[in-house]
């Protein structure tokens, strides 16, 4: 071999790590979020990313998460569902009925793992639980088949109850398909029920201000990721207008609500990690079933209660999952 054959070979081999290093730069999976955020303290971002470190997965190194599609109303949906899909990730993780159908609609072959409190199948993403079909999969908490359960917890909790208001957004999928369960729940109650209708952040202080004037007794919240979002800024404005309300989480309670009965949504999030995992070592997610909660959470605030007059009744307390003094 002469020397200038000696020399290109040379070169090639110091030349072949620094292509070893862009290729596995290149190779690093996007992880797409999409759904409904305000801040950069997600409670629900925080366990997706534990659930990813349990499966060996760090956010930088291994593994991209994006989450510049994360928007802070509905109508902004499906314009960053289309930016994610324009980007090529890998796998899109969506959190509630009303994203997720912005993303199926803006792809049919990208990976969808959901997380929400809809029925993927009355949404028409899905063919089944057991058996999805198409690009998505996930985690569903059925939270529709559970608002009859508060309801009751509502009334056991403040006895004299009557008339209740429903605070939820019109412009979400899954809350307009589960006012329908609040009111057959309420009426088997012998309770009224009410909507109190919230499309956007900006208008939480002033309608739930309002809501004195409608003469309620107590507040049903629905399971929003609008309100998940603005969680600090809903609990503290029905503080102020001093009226019982239950919530669909713990986190709800811990950040000051009243009482709370429902799924460990964190919980869920951890294990739509599991999901990622799996798509991204080859497997389909119309083959992966859709995972249910098997246990939900009672949590009550004692301040809160005390603050309002409230005697919570043993019966609830000896149930609770979790009581906040």
């Amino acid at each position: 071999m002469n020397r200038r054959s000696l020399l290109i070979a040379a070169w090639a081999l110091a030349a072949l790590p620094l292509r070893v290093v862009a290729q596995k730069s290149v190779a690093i999976p996007r992880i797409g979020l999409l759904w409904i955020e305000s801040g950069s303290d997600s409670i629900v971002l925080t366990a997706f990313r534990e659930g990813l470190r349990a499966q060996g997965y760090v956010d930088g190194k291994n593994i991209q998460i994006d989450n510049q599609a994360l928007v802070d109303r509905y109508d902004r949906l499906a314009e960053a569902a289309d930016n994610l899909v324009n980007s090529k990730v890998d796998v899109i993780i969506c959190y509630g009925a009303t994203a997720t159908l912005a993303a199926s609609k803006a792809t049919s072959t990208i990976p969808i793992v959901m997380v929400t409190g809809g029925d993927p199948v009355k949404l028409g993403v899905v063919a089944t639980l057991s058996k999805p079909g198409g690009n998505v999969t996930g985690i569903t908490f059925l939270n529709q088949e559970l608002l009859g359960k508060r309801l009751e917890i509502l009334k056991e909790a403040v006895p004299g109850i009557r008339r209740v208001g429903v605070l939820l957004n019109p412009e979400s999928a899954s809350e307009v398909a589960e006012i329908i369960r609040w009111e057959a729940a309420a009426r088997i109650l012998n309770m009224e029920m009410q909507r109190v209708e919230i499309r956007l952040p900006s208008e939480i202080q002033s309608v739930i201000s309002e809501v004195t004037r409608r003469r309620l007794d107590a507040l049903g919240v629905a399971s929003s990721t609008m309100f998940v979002a603005n969680r600090k800024q809903l609990v503290a404005a029905i503080a102020k207008i001093r009226l019982p309300a239950i919530y669909a989480s713990a986190d709800d309670t811990n950040a000051g609500g009243l009482i709370s009965y429902g799924p460990n949504v964190s919980d869920g999030f951890r294990r739509a990690a599991g999901y990622v995992d799996k798509i991204l070592k080859g497997a389909k997610p119309g083959d992966l079933p859709f995972e249910q909660p098997t246990k939900f959470e009672l949590a009550v605030n004692l301040k809160t209660a005390k603050a309002l007059g409230i005697a919570i009744p043993q019966s609830i307390l000896l149930r609770a999952d979790e009581v906040i003094q």
